[in-house]
């Protein structure tokens, strides 16, 4: 088998189940050495334990490859400052920072708690803040030093963030907060050899199988199986991706295509009249585009959003 990624050093965030569990073996079964983080916590964020993380640590090495069990905090500061220093100290380098670690308190606005928001926010938004500032300032300095480099951030961001879906204000909020710290750190980073690329995955996991009714066919599971998202993620680690940037990449199962971001749409001049808005805006409504649905398709449905005034 070509290793897309033999000899580069990667951290996976969230790496002890679901989709990160996946990021960490098939970048090692492409030559990767990995960093494999994970809390240990449930899917609100409580609580901690080592071992899942230490059974990803355990395939690894059973198939020959090369790991090591992070258990840090990716919202804690200076957590993520030694998770990326514990990469270099163990393996002499970091190429791959994928951020994928995250937790969900759906609930509609009206019924969602502060602490509900703060939690999704500080895990996905800050975690992802967290350990790519640490990342981008060894880099930079490596740079600065001489360095040629060819690394890469990945972030997880969701269709929940791009296109929206009800009872996740504070998880769709963090994800569309890191679609959008993507494209730019994608632009602040480019001159020092740092691709910056995003993921909105839909999979089959403990996180997302309760949106799904629960259990779901053995058939469905494998079409949306984490390991197809690890497919991509792969291949963005690699250096055959080395001009890809500021990408956003919508993937369900076999289906991958790149989202497209916020455009100006059709233009009006504006009355200094907010009486006389009424028929400008009807006829701004009436030439733009629609939302998407979750599928990332024009909304045609019935009700919200309304297609007139």
């Amino acid at each position: 088998m070509n290793k897309l990624c033999e000899g580069r050093v990667a951290i996976v965030t969230g790496a002890g189940r679901g989709i990160g569990r996946d990021h960490a073996l098939m970048l090692a079964e492409h030559g990767a050495k990995v960093v494999v983080n994970d809390l240990g916590s449930d899917e609100s964020g409580s609580g901690s334990d080592a071992g899942p993380a230490g059974e990803v640590v355990d395939e690894i090495k059973a198939m020959g490859g090369e790991a090591v069990i992070n258990g840090s905090d990716v919202s804690d500061f200076a957590d993520a400052k030694a998770m990326v220093q514990q990469a270099v100290d163990t393996f002499g380098r970091l190429d791959v920072l994928v951020n994928n670690a995250g937790i969900l308190r759906d609930r509609m606005i009206f019924s969602m708690s502060e602490d509900d928001w703060d939690a999704v926010i500080k895990v996905h938004l800050k975690g992802t803040y967290a350990p790519t500032h640490h990342a981008a300032v060894h880099w930079r300095e490596l740079a600065k030093a001489g360095e040629q480099l060819d690394v890469r951030v990945i972030n997880t961001a969701s269709p929940s963030g791009i296109y929206g879906n009800v009872g996740q204000t504070n998880y769709g909020a963090a994800k569309a907060g890191i679609a959008s710290f993507t494209l730019i750190a994608a632009q602040e980073l480019y001159k020092y050899g740092v691709r910056v690329n995003c993921l909105a995955p839909t999979a089959y996991s403990r996180l997302t199988a309760p949106l799904m009714g629960g259990e779901v066919s053995e058939d469905m599971k494998e079409a949306i199986s984490p390991r197809w998202i690890a497919t991509i993620t792969t291949w963005l680690a690699s250096a055959e991706a080395r001009e890809v940037t500021g990408r956003v990449f919508d993937v369900r199962g076999e289906s991958l295509s790149i989202a497209e971001g916020w455009h100006q749409g059709p233009v009006a001049t504006q009355p200094d009249d907010p009486t006389e808005l009424k028929s400008v805006v009807a006829d701004l409504m009436a030439k733009a585009r629609p939302n998407a649905n979750m599928s990332g398709q024009d909304y045609h449905g019935d009700g919200f959003p309304p297609a007139s005034i």
